[in-house]
C-alpha cells in the first residue's frame, strides 16, 4: 500500500514552513518564549490568513472542509519552528462545537472560530490530573461549580468549550458570572495555561455524546504527535547542524565515530514516526474501528520519542544546550509539555492494550 501526501498537501505545508522561516526565526521565537503573553499576536493573525483555523470546519460553515490529516500535517509544521501561540486549544474547541454542537451552535461559533474572529479554548482536565473522558467528574447542568485545570490561553479565550462526565459538553463565554482564571507558571513559555474556577456559573450545554467525546480527544492526541513529530525532526536537524560546525581539538566533531552514530540512532528513532501520525489521522476520518487506538499509540510513542530526542540533542550540543539563548532548551520544554498533556505514554500504552483487549 503506498501512502503519501498529495501534491496539494505538500505545498500547504511548504507555504507555512515559508511563512514561519519569515515571521518566526529564532529571534523571534526568544522574544516571545521571554515575553508574558507567550505569543504574538501578529504570528497568530498569520496562521489565521493561511486558513489553518478553518481547515477542519465544513464549508457551510466558512471552512475550507479538510480533512484531519490535512491539519495535522501543518500541526507537524508549527511543531518543527516551535510555533508559539493558542493554537492547540482554538483546534479543539472549533472540534469539539464541530462534533456535539447543535445546527444552530455551528452556526454561530464556527465561522467565527474559522475565520479568527474569537479565540477559542478546551477544557478537560479535573483534579488529580484526570483527562480521560471516561475519568471526568463535573455533569451537565444549568450552572456549573467546579475547577478545570490546565486549560491553554483561558485568560485570553472569547469562549471556552468544557468536556463533562458522560460525554456532555459546555460552552462558556468570557467574563461569565462565577467564573475566575488563575494563570499558572508553564516550563514551556511557548503556551500558557490556567485554571478556571467555576461558582454557578452559566453555560450553554452542546448536545455530546460518548462517541463525540472521543473524537474530540483523539484529534488532540493525533495534534499533539504531529507537533511532537515536528519538534523531533528540528531536534535533529539542530543537532547536525551543531555537529558540523563544533570543532573539538581543531576537529569537527560531526566527523567522530560516536557522534556519527548517536545522530544516526536519533534520526532511526524518528523518522518511522511520521508513518504512524499520517495513519492515526488518516484513521480518523476512514477508519473509525482502527482511530481511538490509533490516535492512543501515536500520542504515546511520539510524544515518548520527542522527549527523549530533545534530551539528546542537549547531550550533543553538551552544556550549551541547556543555556537559555540555545533553542535546545525551548524544544526540551515544549517536548515535556507534550510528554505530560492529556496523560502521559504509559497512559496511553494502557488504552493501546484496552481497546486491543489485550
Amino acid at each position: 500500500m503506498e501512502f503519501l501526501l498529495s501534491d496539494e498537501q505538500i505545498e500547504m505545508q511548504d507555504s507555512v514552513r515559508r511563512f514561519l522561516e519569515k515571521t518566526c526565526p529564532s529571534t523571534t521565537l526568544h522574544e516571545i518564549f521571554d515575553s508574558e503573553d507567550g505569543h504574538s499576536r501578529e504570528l497568530w493573525q498569520g496562521i489565521v490568513d493561511l486558513g489553518i483555523p478553518a481547515m477542519i470546519v465544513p464549508e457551510a460553515y466558512g471552512g475550507l472542509g479538510l480533512e484531519l490529516l490535512d491539519l495535522a500535517i501543518l500541526t507537524e509544521t508549527l511543531g518543527y519552528a516551535t510555533t508559539p501561540g493558542p493554537f492547540l486549544g482554538h483546534a479543539l474547541c472549533t472540534q469539539a462545537i464541530l462534533q456535539a454542537g447543535s445546527e444552530e451552535q455551528k452556526q454561530a461559533w464556527l465561522p467565527k472560530l474559522a475565520s479568527g474572529e474569537i479565540l477559542g479554548s478546551f477544557a478537560c482536565a479535573e483534579s488529580n490530573d484526570c483527562w480521560l473522558p471516561e475519568q471526568l467528574s463535573l455533569k451537565s447542568e444549568q450552572s456549573l461549580s467546579g475547577t478545570k485545570q490546565h486549560v491553554l490561553y483561558a485568560d485570553e479565550s472569547d469562549i471556552i468549550v468544557m468536556a463533562l462526565a458522560e460525554g456532555g459538553f459546555a460552552l462558556l463565554e468570557r467574563g461569565a458570572s462565577g467564573l475566575s482564571v488563575h494563570k499558572r507558571k508553564l516550563t514551556d513559555r511557548t503556551r500558557h495555561i490556567a485554571d478556571i474556577q467555576l461558582d454557578n456559573t452559566p453555560i450553554e450545554h452542546l448536545a455530546g455524546s460518548t462517541d463525540a467525546a472521543a473524537k474530540v480527544f483523539d484529534t488532540a492526541l493525533i495534534l499533539l504527535a504531529a507537533d511532537s513529530f515536528g519538534g523531533a525532526r528540528r531536534c535533529i536537524d539542530q543537532a547536525v547542524e551543531y555537529a558540523q560546525t563544533r570543532s573539538q581539538f581543531g576537529v569537527l566533531i560531526g566527523s567522530f565515530q560516536a557522534m556519527k552514530h548517536q545522530l544516526a540512532n536519533m534520526a532511526l528513532e524518528v523518522e518511522p514516526m511520521r508513518g504512524l501520525y499520517w495513519h492515526s489521522a488518516y484513521a480518523f476520518d476512514h477508519e473509525p474501528l482502527a482511530a481511538r487506538r490509533q490516535a492512543a499509540l501515536a500520542k504515546a510513542h511520539i510524544c515518548d520519542r520527542f522527549l527523549q530526542t530533545a534530551r539528546n540533542t542537549i547531550e550533543a550540543h553538551g552544556g550549551i544546550g541547556y543555556t537559555w539563548e540555545c533553542d535546545t532548551q525551548i524544544l526540551l520544554k515544549r517536548a515535556l509539555f507534550n510528554y505530560a498533556y492529556l496523560g502521559t505514554p504509559s497512559v496511553h500504552r494502557k488504552r493501546v492494550a484496552d481497546l486491543a483487549d489485550w
